[in-house]
């Protein structure tokens, strides 16, 4: 389906979090502790912190579209829970919850069956409370974790940050930093990393947090950047994101920083584009987003938004002027052999630093110069 309006304020017009439709779910299921060999496979990312501290409303938003409001009357977690994201072959963990009473020195917490299987450990600390004790049982978890699987990425979500000014979110972060790499220090445990986000479910942070991440769980990662780095080079584009549109969670973008204003509106354009084409496009096994898939906006201020579908789950957005967009010829051109490149990559694994990734130009893209001729 192929969508193409003028849009003077996107921002502003739609919803920052948006909707899916159901077809666009994940299942949840309770774990069972003797899992199949198939999910065993599956690297883990755990949700942990003190009760109430905000990591099931995580899930749900991130996860399942559930509106951040609807999160106010979401019971609280007693037993361990098991997400199952499966939509693609990259972005393929699961995602435990684990209740904020969890005893790590109960006879039936098998420390060495969780820790082994995990890839990333996220720890939530509620912001707006008292968190000295929420410091305490991340010591505790993150060493526990650590001395059984040193390989582990320990991320910790500072999270409900909504409530909070500027000045207070930047003064908590720096507190919870120095009072937590305080801690590993007395014990030894310098080597252990700790990576800290700013996050709330009322904005686009906790995507950009969780996109972190799972970024550190993919190994294609540094050849999705290369790709990346050469397409927007070719093209005369200002940024580009190779997002997951059922999550909004981007997998890879191009080595320029990433803006959270320009990230907002790429997240937006997923759902305008995601909820247009279920009420007007073809549904194919439940979905109507496919190879077809394609939108383009033009805002009020010369800035052109641009997604086109990579694979079933995957999308490129991009985010370029006006005159480079007069070249769109050459931008087509362009992202069929990234996109030619992109399934390859996950055909045949990761290559290593070969000629093929490693040369200036390895996918014959045409280049763009400024007054729009191609060579």
């Amino acid at each position: 389906m192929s969508i193409e309006y003028e849009e003077p304020a996107l921002a502003e017009s739609y919803d920052a979090v948006g909707s899916f439709p159901k077809s666009f779910g994940y299942g949840v299921e309770e774990p069972d502790m003797e899992d199949s060999s198939a999910s065993a496979d599956k690297p883990r990312i755990l949700l942990m912190g003190l009760r109430r501290s905000g990591k099931s409303s995580i899930q749900k938003v991130v996860f399942h579209k559930m509106s951040p409001n609807e999160t106010l009357f979401l019971e609280s977690t007693n037993k361990i829970y098991k997400d199952d994201i499966s939509s693609t072959s990259f972005v393929n963990f699961q995602i435990w919850d684990f209740p904020g009473q969890v005893d790590f020195f109960d006879p039936s917490f098998d420390s060495e069956m969780i820790f082994n299987g995990t890839g990333a450990l996220i720890f939530v600390i509620d912001a707006q409370d008292d968190y000295v004790e929420a410091l305490g049982r991340l010591h505790l978890t993150v060493s526990r974790a650590y001395r059984v699987n040193p390989d582990i990425n320990f991320e910790v979500f500072i999270h409900k940050v909504d409530g909070l000014s500027d000045d207070h979110k930047i003064e908590t972060q720096r507190d919870v930093h120095q009072r937590a790499n305080d801690d590993l220090a007395d014990a030894g445990l310098e080597k252990l990393h700790l990576s800290f986000y700013l996050t709330s479910i009322y904005d686009h942070s906790i995507f950009e947090a969780f996109s972190k991440v799972v970024q550190k769980l993919i190994p294609q990662l540094p050849t999705l950047e290369n790709l990346l780095n050469l397409f927007i080079s070719h093209s005369g584009i200002e940024k580009a994101f190779l997002f997951d549109v059922v999550s909004k969670i981007y997998i890879a973008t191009d080595s320029s920083p990433v803006d959270m204003q320009s990230y907002e509106l790429c997240c937006d354009m997923i759902d305008v584009v995601i909820d247009v084409s279920c009420i007007y496009g073809l549904m194919e096994d439940g979905c109507a987003y496919d190879k077809e898939s394609m939108a383009i906006i033009k805002l009020n201020n010369t800035t052109v938004l641009y997604l086109k579908e990579v694979t079933k789950f995957l999308a490129l957005v991009c985010i370029l002027r006006e005159e480079s967009f007069e070249r769109k010829g050459l931008i087509e051109y362009n992202f069929h052999c990234f996109r030619k490149a992109i399934h390859e990559v996950f055909e045949v694994g990761t290559p290593p630093q070969d000629a093929r990734f490693s040369r200036s130009n390895p996918m014959g893209l045409k280049y763009g110069a400024l007054n729009g001729s191609a060579v």
